[in-house]
């Protein structure tokens, strides 16, 4: 858990608190309506990311790091061992590019 994580948390409720405690329940527009979806949804990722764990890309070096386009591509599948981790997954093709005397 980092503190950044937590202060999103709290930034992204209370802003949620707030659009939801003005609005009026006979004319809730769809751009407030937006807002609210928008807080929430970040309050939740905030919150999962609270939980630490593997993270998104499953490694432990970069668990929220990018995930690999690649990853499940069934015309391009990752060799065995390989993650869901770009930076991984890229510095592996990196050092098997050379490896094979290409760039």
């Amino acid at each position: 858990m980092s503190h950044a994580d937590l202060r999103e948390l709290h930034g992204a409720l209370h802003t949620a608190y707030d659009i939801a405690f003005a609005l009026d329940a006979t004319a809730v527009s769809a751009q407030e309506s937006e807002q609210l979806v928008d807080a929430l949804q970040r309050a939740l990722a905030a919150a999962r990311a609270l939980g630490g764990g593997a993270g998104t890309t499953g490694c432990a070096r970069h668990p929220k790091g990018a995930v690999d386009p690649l990853y499940g591509d069934k015309e391009d599948p990752l060799p065995p061992g390989w993650g869901r981790c770009l930076l991984c997954n890229d510095a592996r093709r990196r050092a098997n590019a050379q490896r094979r005397g290409g760039r």
